[in-house]
Formats: C-alpha cells, structure tokens, sequence
C-alpha cells in the first residue's frame, strides 16, 4: 500500500482550449509541469494520471517516468458534466493508499516545494484536508436587494491600505489532500476541518480561457529565466558565502541545562559544507541577530572568515557591504541562507538567496530565492554548498 500519492485527472474532451492537456506551454505540454512537480516531491509516493484519451497516454507515458503511472478513465467519469468526484472515487476503489494529493494540471505553477509542504502540513495536522489558497487583497463588493451595491470585506469609510488589508483566501485550483478514509466517506476531495495552504500569488491563475495561457505561459518562461539566472550566478560569481545561525545552521530551538546555561544544536554536515567552501578558496562568514558566546565558539571550529553578532535587518545587510568592501567585491558576488524576516533585506540584496525548508513565508516568497529540501539545522548549509561547488566544479 502507498503511504501518499498524487492523482491528475486530465480529460481528453477539453472545450475551451483544443486539446489543451497536451497543448506546449513554455517548450512542454501542459500536463507535464504538473507530472514532474509531483514526481520531484519527496512526500508523494506515486503518481497517477487518469485519462479517457490515447494521445494524452502516449504523451505522459514518452516522458518515462518510472514513478508514474497511466491508468484509464471510464467514459461514465469522463463526460462535460462528470465532476473530478467521481473520477477520483473510481480511482479510490481500485488502488489502496493512505491519503491522495488531488492535482490540477490547469495550475503548471505548481511544484514540488508546494507539494511537499502541503503534505507535511495534511500529517502534522492528523491527516486533516488540505486546500490551497492565495491571499488576494482585493476590495468585495455585493448586490443589495434594491439592486445598488455595498462593501463585503471592508468599510468604504475608513479604506485600509494594502499593508493594513488582511485580504481573504482564495481557492487557487492547484491542490487538495485528503485521506482515503475520508475520501471514502465524504465522497469529497476535501471534508472536515480543513487546513489552508498558502501558495504565491501568481498561483492565482488557472488555465480556462486564452487569456489565462497568455498569462500563465509569461509566468512560467519567467520563472525559467530565474532559474538560469541563479545557475549562471552560481557558475561565475559566488566569491563569499554568509549564514544566518539560528534556524539556519541551528533548528531554531531554545535549549536549556539544568544550571540555566543556553544551548544551540548545531549539524556536523554543515561544518563540513564551510570546509568544502574553504578548499575552493570561497570565503566564509556568520551574520546573526544574537550575540552569544556559543555562536562565537561555534565560529571559531567552523573557521570562517567574519563573524558578525547582534545584527538585525539592515545591520545585516550593513555587514555584509562591509565584508564586500573588504574583499573588493559585489552583492552579487555573495551567497546567503536565511529563514526569517530579519534577514529578508539581506537575502533580497545578494546574487544567490536561498532558505531552508522551513523558514517563514515572507522569506520563501522573496524572487527567486533557492527553497532549500533540508529544515534548518538539518543540513541545509550542506545542501547549498553542494549546489554552489557541483556547478562550479
């Protein structure tokens, strides 16, 4: 049996778009982006494609994709008027699994960073559903009974600005989790308490009408040239190398003996991503908002070049200028990792950005920045340091 698997339910009869599955959107067909986001989730055990169509079969099954599997649609769940319902049920019925990711192949946007914190989010919440959502800060207005109309989310009088505006959640199309059990008994994708996971704005979109491809295809070569962006500043530039401590090179937990003395746990597989950087004559340094002892002890067996304590937002983007001028060289020459907003200047200012797992929203929403796999204090200096040193090797 599965422990979690993925399910895209991609329909051969597309009205809108003309076979718009398998229609290329930025150099792939549509489908694709969706398959090889769950494929690249370390949460989803398998994935499953459920099509009433043989040109869509042979599509998903040229990519070759050992973990994914093509199984057949009937006709009856396959109408205009079925719903995803029931394609998921007969789905449910025939294969055995504990909970099921239900994907939208109309949100490529999606990938597996989503897919893999949505999981966890489903089983540290008691297998409970989960929905993907945007926040969208947008002013509602509603119809009143003598045909004017009035305000939904906000008082016209006293118009908040955007900063101040909470928003309210919006149901992006992307994801629904649930388990089996429940999927079982409710005949829903979702049922019960429901847990809201909140993906980027840009997620907003789905693909129904031409003007959502225009939209969805810009988005998507966007986010392509990032990428390029980041191996081509990883390939030349990297000349320094910074770290937050806490929830970075730590867990961010606040650890105590028995005589009151503070503790910090640290990863040996970090320290040795610093000694890998030191063999390729990068240099190395430690940025943090705490002035402890234990981070200065911690500095000196990690040999790294600067230490910089009691730092907090600009004073560490400050800092780093200063190590710059040192060196002679550029933010864009500097890789950093951190996880919280006190460092959301200095990781929207330096060539390579990137966080652990973990880290808060604010962070994992800064462009372009590196969604590290590992949690802080799990490896996840390690992890960069190997991107940064296999590409530039």
């Amino acid at each position: 049996m599965y422990n979690t698997v993925a399910f895209i339910p991609v329909r051969g009869g597309s009205k809108g778009i003309k076979n718009k599955n398998i229609k290329s959107i930025a150099s792939k067909p549509l489908v694709q982006w969706s398959i090889e986001a769950a494929v690249a989730s370390k949460e989803i055990d398998k994935v499953f494609v459920s099509t009433d169509s043989e040109s869509i079969k042979t599509v998903v099954l040229s990519l070759g994709l050992d973990k994914v599997k093509v199984i057949d649609r009937s006709s009856e769940t396959a109408t205009d008027n079925a719903s995803t319902e029931s394609a998921l049920m007969e789905f449910a019925t025939s294969y055995e699994f504990k909970s099921v990711v239900l994907i939208q192949a109309t949100s490529p946007l999606i990938n597996s960073t989503h897919l893999d914190e949505s999981v966890k989010l489903h089983y540290n919440h008691d297998l409970k559903s989960v929905l993907s959502v945007v926040l969208q800060k947008r002013f509602i207005w509603d119809y009143t009974k003598d045909g004017f109309i009035e305000p939904n989310n906000y008082d016209h009088f006293n118009r908040p600005r955007r900063q101040e505006f909470e928003g309210y959640l919006v149901e992006n199309g992307s994801l629904y989790i649930t388990s089996k059990q429940n999927l079982i008994k409710s005949n829903n994708r979702v049922s019960g308490h429901i847990v809201p996971y909140v993906m980027p704005e840009p997620t907003y979109y789905e693909i129904d009408e031409l003007s959502d491809w225009i939209i969805i295809e810009n988005l998507l070569l966007q986010a392509s040239r990032k990428k390029e962006d980041k191996k081509l500043a990883i390939n030349n530039n990297i000349k320094l190398f910074l770290s937050d401590v806490d929830g970075v090179l730590t867990d961010a937990g606040m650890y105590y003996s028995n005589n009151g003395d503070e503790l910090k746990k640290f990863n040996t597989k970090d320290g040795m991503g610093f000694q890998l950087l030191r063999e390729k004559n990068i240099k190395t340094g430690i940025i943090t908002s705490e002035a402890t002892e234990i981070v200065s002890r911690r500095a000196s067996k990690l040999q790294v070049d600067f230490l910089y304590q009691g730092k907090k937002s600009e004073g560490k983007l400050n800092a780093a200028r200063e190590i710059c001028e040192i060196l002679d060289i550029s933010l864009n020459e500097v890789a950093y990792v951190g996880d919280d907003i006190n460092c959301l200047e200095l990781l929207s200012s330096v060539g390579l950005a990137a966080c652990p797992s973990d880290a808060v929203h604010a962070i994992k929403e800064i462009p372009g920045i590196i969604h590290l796999t590992s949690e802080g204090g799990q490896g996840a200096v390690r992890e960069l340091v190997e991107l940064i040193l296999n590409d530039i090797v």
